[in-house]
């Protein structure tokens, strides 16, 4: 009954969720800045300046993420470790031949992309693990602002836990939707103010639309679920 977290294709934004780590932009400055020292070729400095330049610009492109790109601090500090280890190991070594260096940013730059993509979605998946609303606190890797993420957990033990669950879902949602059209209008536009929970906007789950609020019972709610 897990919830549909696929890959999909998303509208390219302006900013990577390295950018919002604390130590980005001045480990990134140093890289920018030290780049026409690592290669004999010279052909190699403007391809990799742009490299760098463009990096947090290029990962929204490649992220290609069909849920919100909202990632957790501690996973976000386990990602830019990584990624300027890895910076850090390549300006260790001396002149490189050429075509080289690029070579290696662009290695780093989808080893990068892929830490951020399993980052975000495995938090998702943890929601399983709880039973019923979920919250955790991320930040929007379209702005740096502190965000969070609400989803629905089916790891229930017992039929009590799973109708309280329900109980609970069914009072999220009442409540969400209650927002104004402009309220709701307004928060898609800020990421950071985002409440959507994934199996509201999954189509997977057309029963809980508002539609169908109106005569939605316990009863009906938990079918629904159990659907999917």
């Amino acid at each position: 009954m897990a919830l549909l977290l696929c890959l999909g294709l998303t509208v390219a934004l302006v900013r990577g969720c390295l950018h919002c780590h604390s130590n980005f932009s001045e480990n990134f400055s140093f890289y920018r800045h030290h780049v026409n020292l690592k290669s004999w070729w010279v052909g190699d400095i403007p391809v990799s300046s742009s490299l760098l330049t463009d990096w947090s610009q290029d990962t929204m492109k490649e992220l290609h993420l069909a849920i919100p790109a909202e990632i957790t601090r501690e996973k976000l500090d386990q990602v830019a470790n990584a990624v300027y280890k890895r910076m850090d190991q390549l300006y260790q070594g001396k002149m490189y031949f050429p075509g080289y260096f690029p070579n290696e940013l662009r290695a780093i730059f989808r080893e990068q992309v892929h830490l951020i993509q399993n980052a975000i979605i495995e938090s998702r998946i943890d929601c399983q693990r709880h039973c019923g609303i979920f919250q955790y606190e991320t930040i929007s890797c379209t702005n740096c602002t502190d965000s969070h993420v609400v989803c629905f957990g089916y790891n229930c033990e017992s039929s009590v836990q799973w109708e309280t669950a329900v109980q609970g879902l069914l009072q999220y949602i009442n409540k969400w939707h209650k927002q104004s059209t402009s309220t709701r209008l307004s928060s898609s536009y800020s990421p950071g103010l985002r409440t959507t929970p994934a199996f509201l906007v999954s189509p997977s789950f057309t029963c809980l639309e508002p539609p169908h609020l109106a005569n939605l019972t316990l009863e009906n709610a938990s079918e629904c679920l159990m659907q999917h």
